[in-house]
């Protein structure tokens, strides 16, 4: 089971693992968006922390709902509505639990990364962050349709984002602020998709098995 407290130190290692590589993906973001990636995310999520240390909210869907706000008020660019609608829809989909089993997770994330998809009008093979968290998506529920514990299941859903992430590379963007290089986009990792990367390896690590 994955508690109100693994799901506060789950955000908590994000925002580690994100304030650890902020200049790596900020240099990814200046080689086909506006090189603001990482210090926008790295801002978001530093406020995130902030009001977790505080937070008096007792169930899980109410700390993500917390985090998706705050990401929304705090983030500028692209990447604070999608994170931030990414949490809101966990949230909302595990509100009320004070904690949610795998498969129940598994659904949150689900409505979660089609928040995304709808909100960025984007798919797999576009170059953004749906690359690396669609194939994580599949992943997770894939595991936990397997009976895989938590931290298995999570392990297979990093190694899976991880994976699309770098499958960015070649890919010519069809979305966002790379979109308007065309074919200059290839040849470049996507700073959204190594940013998800980030959030499924911190959910491995910190929403293992105890």
């Amino acid at each position: 089971m994955i508690s109100r407290d693994a799901a506060k130190g789950w955000l908590v290692s994000f925002a580690g693992a994100v304030a650890g590589r902020r200049d790596l993906l900020t240099e990814l973001d200046r080689a086909i968006g506006d090189a603001d990636h990482g210090t926008n995310l790295d801002r978001g999520l530093t406020a995130v922390v902030e009001k977790l240390e505080t937070a008096v909210e007792p169930d899980v869907g109410a700390l993500f709902t917390l985090a998706g706000r705050v990401l929304i008020s705090t983030v500028g660019g692209a990447s604070g509505p999608l994170y931030g609608s990414l949490f809101l829809k966990m949230g909302l989909a595990t509100a009320g639990q004070r904690e949610v089993n795998l498969k129940e997770f598994a659904a949150a994330f689900r409505k979660g990364v089609e928040a995304v998809m709808k909100l960025g009008k984007a798919k797999v093979g576009d170059k953004t962050m749906v690359d690396a968290l669609v194939p994580a998506l599949e992943a997770l529920e894939v595991a936990a349709e397997g009976g895989l514990a938590t931290g298995a299941a999570l392990e297979e859903a990093a190694r899976a984002a991880e994976g699309g992430a770098v499958r960015t590379i070649p890919l010519v963007a069809r979305k966002g602020r790379a979109s308007y290089l065309g074919e200059r986009s290839a040849g470049h990792q996507d700073p959204g998709a190594t940013s998800s990367q980030l959030l499924l390896r911190a959910a491995a690590e910190a929403l293992r098995d105890p």
